[in-house]
This record gives C-alpha cells, structure tokens and sequence, in this order.
C-alpha cells in the first residue's frame, strides 16, 4: 500500500472493504526498513521514497497498535517451536493472536508471507487471501 507492487490492488480492495488496520507496534519500523531498502537499491526513486513515507504517516494515524509485550515474547517463543517462522514473523503472528484475545477465528489476518499466513491459519486465525481479492 505504500508502494506500487503486483499485489497492489488485492491489498487496496481489501483494505476498501475494511480500513481499520490493528498492527502490532514495531510495524512501523518494518514499514520504514522495507522503503529505506527499496530506496537503497534504486528500486524506487527518493522522491518516491518521500512520499511513500509520507503515506505511512497518514496511515499510522489511524491504525490501532497491538503493545503487550510480556504476552508477546511468550507466544512468539511458542510460535517458533511450533511453525516454520522468522523472529520478526513470529512477533507479528503472536501479537494478532493477543489481539484476538483468545478468540483467534474473531479477526482476519493478512500477510503476503507464505510461511507466515500458513501458521495463521493453523493458530486457527481467518486468513484473508490476497490473491483472490
């Protein structure tokens, strides 16, 4: 949604049907990295960096936060034992999973990571496909 991307269009109509995003609190730090690595490797121009980042802004602005981190750092240890997952992947998994405030089938997930969207769906979390939007 930040930049233009094949997915681009599945994320926006998915995000029309539903604009309110709950992240947990380090997504805008993932965000960030993301552009700066675009920006980094000519994949995008600094002018298109500069508005990307001002597209997060106004973003962030009405975004919930998932920021319990005690409960956090325990499932995503879980996690990791359990699904074929990165750190930060687990950190994202397990705070939908605090969200969803043990009733995982009550919120939807998106994540265009295969690894990650399989382990959602096993947490028992209603996975929304990008790629049929």
């Amino acid at each position: 949604m930040l930049v233009p991307q094949a997915s681009t269009p599945q994320i926006q109509n998915i995000y029309r049907r539903d604009a309110e995003l709950m992240v947990w609190w380090a997504t805008e730090i993932e965000c960030t990295s993301a552009l700066a690595r675009l920006e980094r490797r000519n994949e995008i121009t600094t002018r298109g960096a500069s508005m990307a980042f001002r597209r997060l802004d106004v973003m962030k602005s009405s975004w919930s936060e998932v920021q319990s981190l005690g409960p956090i750092k325990e499932i995503s240890r879980r996690l990791l034992r359990t699904h074929d997952l990165r750190a930060g992947d687990a950190m994202q998994l397990a705070a939908a999973v605090v969200a969803s405030e043990g009733r995982p089938s009550s919120l939807e997930f998106l994540s265009l990571d295969d690894r990650l969207v399989q382990a959602a769906h096993r947490e028992g979390l209603v996975v929304v496909d990008a790629q049929t939007e």
